[in-house]
């Protein structure tokens, strides 16, 4: 099953979209490849064999696409994983030039547990449009459909603005945060609001997607989470028409020190045109059940796609 939540011509080359038709239906073949090929190994409890079998069948699956690819953002040395490398080309070198932002398995730790929540995620945009992150890890990040909240503002003001917006109690606002110990602050900031926190281990890029539908059953995801599923979610977020801001965040001297030394600038907060541009599409199919929001609950092997045209 495909999920089309863009217009019906959403890819078509000719009226501004990043790729045409036929490659966008490449791209969705190659992210439904990587989970199918990792489905069989969900609860297995082997990271690497769910990582390793999607890696392995979607770079087979874009390799005969017509188009010169290049991943800008893949995972892989965060988690010690295979991978996607940073700079590998894909795809046959003729056709449009585009960059992709790729995590063959976003949940790889859900997806060998057998829990809901892994997903084969994929976003193409035209070459230089994704924020170059370089070795990040970690990003901040503030993920809405509400326009206009700053990341760098006390989450109570975000949590009042949207209760506004929405006209409701801040106890009716829903905000998820990712529960790690530098997330913590955060999280005890918004309960103290009275607003409903969800404290969640894994599944970042999905609880995203539900807070920047327009139905979402989310109103704001906040915190520190992985630099590469930042820069999915933003070209997600961008094609549903939310609202995102993110800057770095690294854990470790180490992890700062790979960024200055690649020429990353520090503590600049991006909003989505500098972490994606305007003309995004996204891919992505479920390896274990997820739930993107009202109406969109995916099996696994079901698949989904958005564009920004």
């Amino acid at each position: 099953m495909t999920q089309d939540a863009g217009p019906s011509d959403a890819h078509r080359g000719a009226d501004g979209a990043v790729v045409d038709a036929a490659l966008a239906d490449g791209f969705a073949a190659a992210v439904r490849a990587a989970a199918l090929a990792a489905v069989p190994f969900a609860g297995s409890g082997d990271r690497e064999a769910v990582d390793g079998a999607a890696v392995a069948a979607m770079r087979a699956a874009l390799a005969g696409l017509a188009l010169d690819g290049r991943v800008v953002v893949g995972e892989g040395e965060k988690d010690e994983a295979p991978m996607l490398h940073l700079g590998e080309r894909l795809g046959t070198g003729d056709g449009p030039a585009v960059d992709v932002a790729v995590d063959p398995v976003d949940g790889t730790s859900l997806a060998a547990a057998g829990s809901p929540g892994a997903m084969a995620i994929l976003a193409v945009a035209p070459r230089g449009a994704f924020l170059e992150i370089g070795p990040a890890h970690y990003m901040a990040k503030l993920v809405s459909r509400v326009p206009g909240l700053e990341i760098d503002a006390p989450v109570r003001e975000s949590i009042a603005r949207i209760a506004e917006v929405r006209g409701v109690p801040p106890g009716d606002v829903r905000v998820a945060v990712q529960d790690r110990a530098r997330n913590a602050a955060v999280a005890d900031a918004a309960e103290a609001t009275g607003a409903h926190v969800e404290r969640f281990v894994h599944g970042d890029v999905e609880r995203c997607l539900r807070a920047a539908r327009p139905d979402g059953d989310l109103d704001l995801v906040v915190g520190v989470g992985g630099a590469p599923e930042g820069v999915l979610t933003a070209a997600a977020v961008r094609a549903l028409g939310g609202w995102m801001q993110a800057r770095l965040a690294p854990q470790s001297a180490g992890e700062s020190d790979r960024l200055a030394a690649a020429g990353i600038p520090l503590g600049r907060v991006s909003g989505l045109d500098e972490l994606c541009g305007d003309r995004v599409a996204v891919f992505l199919t479920a390896v274990t059940p997820c739930d993107l929001g009202p109406g969109s609950r995916l099996d696994p092997g079901q698949s989904w796609r958005v564009s920004s045209h």
